[in-house]
């Protein structure tokens, strides 16, 4: 745009811009006549030329009262020609025209009018329209060299931004591949001086951390599926071949060794449950029953079982004074209060005493387990709920888990849209509540 402007319009502009300072330099000079003394008048007139570069004479009744230069001798013919105008204009107070020079292409403006109402004193401004072709010339040799620079400079800039940026792109790009394919310990640097890249940065390090947290955890879990699993085969195998050897004659010693086969079994196959319950559930494949049930007898038939461990001295105290119904998946919510229950007896103190409130609460009935075992400590409670966790404090426990008892439950009650928690103080227990909605409460 700078460069078509200069070269295409330049002097067009130049002769615009001329002829209006000279059209302002009569007016001014007008305004200075009947202003000023001749004294004044001559001095600023002057001045006026030299700073416009103008030639102006000043006649009256045949006298000259100013002439900027001797000058004015080489435009004799076009002061003539502006003189011979005004008197042509019928009474007109001053006459302007352009007019071509003879001998070359150079352009002059010409001036010729009246100071006075009584049209005895002349003025004639003569101002020469140089040619701005040499100009226009050097002006395209400074665009070119000026745009030669400033694409270089540019270029410079661009490379120096686009490594800038890409550097930091491409080391993440290459300790992500090494994210992608397993790697663990990956950590992105996140100074950069770029916001975004440094968000994208931070980002990164915390999957990265999750992941590796997650690979942690995935070991744990593996490790104790494995005992979980190895543990009741190895009791089948055993006892098995107990009955086949040893006791298949004896009914008593049979029945009993089959019973432990049994037991194991079910054992067995509440592991796998739990396993597929939490598969579904991260899945986004588990389906909801949602209807009205007791949830004084959902409690009571899950409690139930437990009361044979009060022969080994463990004491489980229900209270629940009033029967509500409540809104949810029943067979859902069994899960949620059986491993509520099954973990407050694997965790529970020397007193071996479980309790199990329910009351309601406004439009909600709040459900909680209650142990009085070691505790957990503040800093490990956020992280309770996550898969395979298991708290580093030391606790009683009457048989081993797989560590993924609490997370189902947190994903059962986060698809029931039902609040839950957890308090615990190190050395006094442990409460795991949750509350679901009455049954109406939002008709």
């Amino acid at each position: 745009m700078i460069w078509y402007l200069q070269v295409f319009f330049l002097s067009n502009y130049y002769d615009k811009m001329k002829i209006l300072e000279s059209e302002n330099s009569v007016a001014k000079i007008s305004e200075l006549y009947h202003k000023s003394t001749l004294k004044d008048f001559v001095e600023k007139v002057d001045e006026l030329t030299d700073n416009n570069d103008l030639l102006v004479q000043v006649i009256s009744d045949d006298e000259t009262l100013f002439s900027s230069s001797s000058q004015l001798e080489a435009y004799k013919n076009e002061i003539e020609r502006g003189h011979t105008l005004l008197k042509k204009s019928g009474g007109k107070d001053g006459v302007s025209l352009i007019l071509k020079g003879t001998k070359s292409k150079r352009e002059t403006w010409v001036y010729a009018g009246y100071l006075d109402s009584s049209k005895h004193t002349l003025l004639y401004v003569v101002s020469p329209l140089y040619p701005v072709t040499s100009t226009v010339k050097i002006i395209q040799q400074q665009l070119i060299y000026i745009l030669l620079l400033s694409f270089l400079i540019s270029l410079g800039l661009a490379f120096y931004t686009s490594r800038r940026i890409s550097t930091p792109i491409e080391n993440i790009s290459k300790k992500a591949k090494l994210l992608a394919i397993g790697k663990t310990g990956i950590r992105f640097d996140d100074k950069y001086s770029y916001t975004e890249i440094d968000n994208l940065a931070e980002n990164l390090n915390r999957a990265s951390i999750e992941i590796d947290k997650s690979m942690e955890l995935q070991k744990d879990l593996i490790a104790n599926i494995s005992h979980d699993l190895k543990t009741p085969l190895t009791m089948v195998k055993s006892y098995a071949e107990m009955i086949r050897d040893l006791s298949g004659d004896f009914p008593d010693k049979r029945n009993a060794h089959l019973q432990v086969i049994i037991d194991e079994s079910d054992r067995l196959n509440s592991l796998v449950n739990d396993i597929l319950t939490l598969s579904s559930v991260q899945s986004g494949t588990l389906k909801l029953e949602i209807t009205k049930f007791s949830i004084k007898d959902l409690f009571q038939s899950v409690i139930q079982p437990y009361y044979i461990l009060k022969n080994q001295g463990y004491k489980i105290m229900f209270n629940c004074r009033q029967d509500v119904d409540v809104k949810g998946d029943p067979d859902k919510i069994k899960q949620v209060v059986s491993n509520l229950v099954t973990n407050a007896i694997k965790y529970c103190g020397e007193d071996k005493e479980i309790f199990i409130n329910v009351k309601k609460w406004g439009k909600r009935v709040h459900c909680e387990i209650v142990d009085h075992g070691q505790g957990i400590k503040a800093d490990e409670l956020p992280y309770i709920w996550e898969r395979y966790y298991q708290s580093s404090t030391n606790h009683v426990r009457t048989t081993k888990g797989s560590g993924i008892g609490l997370s189902i439950v947190k994903e059962i009650l986060n698809a029931h849209n039902a609040r839950y928690g957890a308090e615990s103080k190190v050395g006094r227990g442990t409460t795991f509540w949750f509350e679901l909605d009455v049954a109406g409460s939002d008709e």
